[in-house]
């Protein structure tokens, strides 16, 4: 963990200037650029809001509140966490086809554009959380327990940029990984407790989410930010030594291969 900590801090200036570009790079050519980072949510909310809270008439739970934007924000919560994952992961396994000039560098520190590509996605995380914020601050529902949303995100943070590291040495070995991952992130959203609480899944079945690392975020996400409790300290512990061991062993793995890159692209 020294080693790896050690090449983020040598690199730190080109990881700041990559993450710039990357975003940069994704509005280029459009009219609102970074604007669209903050219409984007804006709209999926207003879409939630409608669809979920007034066609389906949905509630959380029975003992959950009419208001139907309430209702779209505890959606909204699970979904922020999914598209930070889905992002990462979905891109990965063509990452270091997409940079293959970069491969043939051989002095260019691969391993820290996983890390480039989990912060450009952590930005727009931030800038969806900033507007599920406000919806709280909107319906007078901030809890003080918001403090501890770094720990929450942080076993998701270590999983997904751990994760990142396999996929984007698989990706360029067998092409066929990037097709996969999209089918399994498409499974893992109704997997995931995102439009429904997991109180509504049958006992027996339940063991199924909590194999399931997106769940426990989800979870722990809304009793931080909706309900005001505190996170659930035992699955956040496990999550973070974890997500801590597939970190440490993503980048054992993707350092051992990276040497087949440049002969393979």
């Amino acid at each position: 963990m020294k080693h790896i900590f050690m090449l983020f801090s040598q690199n730190k200036h080109l990881m700041n200037q990559l993450v710039k570009r990357d975003i940069s790079q994704r509005y280029k050519g459009s009219y609102l650029g970074i604007v669209w980072s903050f219409v984007t949510p804006l709209c999926m909310l207003a879409i939630y809001t409608f669809f979920f809270g007034f066609v389906f008439n949905n509630r959380w739970g029975a003992s959950a509140s009419d208001n139907k934007f309430e209702f779209a924000l505890v959606l909204f919560c699970g979904l922020i966490v999914f598209n930070f994952v889905s992002e990462v992961l979905t891109k990965s396994p063509n990452l270091m086809i997409s940079n293959t000039n970069l491969v043939k560098k051989v002095v260019f520190p691969l391993e820290v554009l996983s890390v480039v590509l989990m912060r450009s996605a952590f930005v727009h995380t931030l800038i969806s959380i900033a507007i599920l914020v406000i919806g709280l601050i909107f319906i007078g529902s901030i809890h003080w327990t918001i403090i501890f949303m770094p720990i929450v995100i942080l076993p998701i943070i270590l999983f997904t940029t751990g994760l990142s590291w396999f996929l984007s040495s698989l990706g360029v070995y067998v092409r066929d990984i990037s097709q996969l991952i999209g089918l399994v992130m498409q499974a893992l959203m109704f997997l995931s407790p995102i439009f429904y609480p997991i109180s509504i899944i049958p006992a027996n079945l339940r063991i199924l989410y909590y194999f399931n690392p997106l769940t426990y975020v989800v979870e722990d996400m809304r009793r931080i930010l909706m309900w005001g409790q505190v996170p659930d300290w035992k699955f956040t512990a496990l999550g973070i030594f974890l997500g801590s061991v597939v970190f440490v062993l993503g980048f054992a793995w993707f350092r051992k291969t990276k040497g087949g890159f440049a002969d393979v692209l």
